[in-house]
């Protein structure tokens, strides 16, 4: 008998964790976590190999210093800060590039949604070209 109990609640708790698991929002979490690593790796690349070398170069240089994590000064590494605060600045800007494109489009979605489209009836705009017509002519 305690050995069904303890299948029955295994069971349970197996299908509770499923339907649980199965939840969009879980996927959709799972997702974002995903691509925000793969993401992360992509900003971290770009800072350490294209943007550290082209604008710290200088700094660099006239500091001695090969790499970035050696920038320091009596053993306040604030070279590694600054790449910290670059990489920031540039996920920021990014973000801000993809909030500003989506409000955009809303805003279009929204003004497209606003003017509907009149189309007049043929045949009023026949009546209408028709009394036009029969005023001109009776003016001359």
């Amino acid at each position: 008998m305690a050995l069904q109990n303890g299948r029955r609640a295994a069971g349970g708790f197996a299908r509770d964790f499923q339907a649980f698991i199965l939840k969009g929002n879980v996927i959709d979490l799972a997702v974002a976590v995903i691509i925000g690593g793969a993401f992360g790796k992509i900003v971290t690349s770009l800072i350490e190999d294209i943007i550290t070398p082209l604008l710290l170069n200088p700094a660099l240089k006239a500091a001695n210093v090969e790499d970035l994590a050696k920038l320091q000064i009596n053993g306040v590494k604030y070279g590694v800060f600054l790449a910290s605060v670059i990489n920031f600045l540039v996920i920021a800007f990014v973000i801000f590039l993809i909030i500003r494109s989506f409000e955009a489009s809303k805003r279009k979605e929204q003004r497209e949604d606003a003017v509907p489209e009149v189309k007049p009836d043929p045949q009023e705009r026949l009546t209408l070209a028709v009394e036009r017509l029969a005023e001109v002519m009776e003016s001359k």
